[in-house]
């Protein structure tokens, strides 16, 4: 029972440890960009790029952007987030993969559950974009600020709206 709760606390400082690096010191506005993106990867980040902007939250190591992308300020990324290569983030898109199965009438909030997002190649998320559990974003997809993306992007489009829909196809 002790050995237990030893594991436990250790987990918590670790886990606080982690968030204080990542969170705290390297989401610093006074931490240039690639000091930032040396210490997420330390951290154990997948990160492979020195484009991440200052006062982004990442949840957790399940994180992963790819080459030349940009991540602008004040982005929230939940666990299970994947960014493809020349992608361009605006500031404030949250990425929230956190979600309940739905419960019953006494508590609707049901059982936990995390369902991955993925932004292709070469897109662009405009600025307060949200993007829910479980969605992905084709390749060379824009959405458009405030957008709400609540279903899939097929490659190529440009998305909008509250739930975003598709209004236009890109070359």
């Amino acid at each position: 029972m002790i050995k237990l709760g030893w594991q436990k606390f250790n987990r918590y400082v670790s886990r606080m440890l982690w968030h204080s690096a990542v969170n705290g010191f390297a989401a610093s506005f006074l931490v240039p960009c690639r000091i930032r993106c040396f210490v997420y990867r330390l951290c154990g980040l997948p990160i492979q790029t020195n484009g991440i902007m200052p006062g982004t939250f990442l949840m957790w190591k399940s994180i992963e952007i790819g080459e030349r992308s940009f991540i602008n300020r004040r982005c929230f990324f939940d666990a299970g987030v994947r960014i493809g290569e020349d992608c361009d983030i605006g500031f404030e898109v949250m990425f929230c993969t956190s979600t309940h199965q739905q419960g019953t009438h006494k508590k609707r909030a049901g059982i936990f559950e995390g369902k991955q997002i993925h932004v292709g190649n070469g897109c662009w998320i405009g600025a307060r974009a949200l993007l829910l559990p479980g969605v992905i974003v084709g390749d060379g997809c824009i959405v458009a600020a405030g957008s709400v993306i609540t279903k899939d992007c097929l490659p190529n489009g440009l998305y909008a709206g509250v739930p975003a829909k598709r209004i236009k196809d890109l070359i």
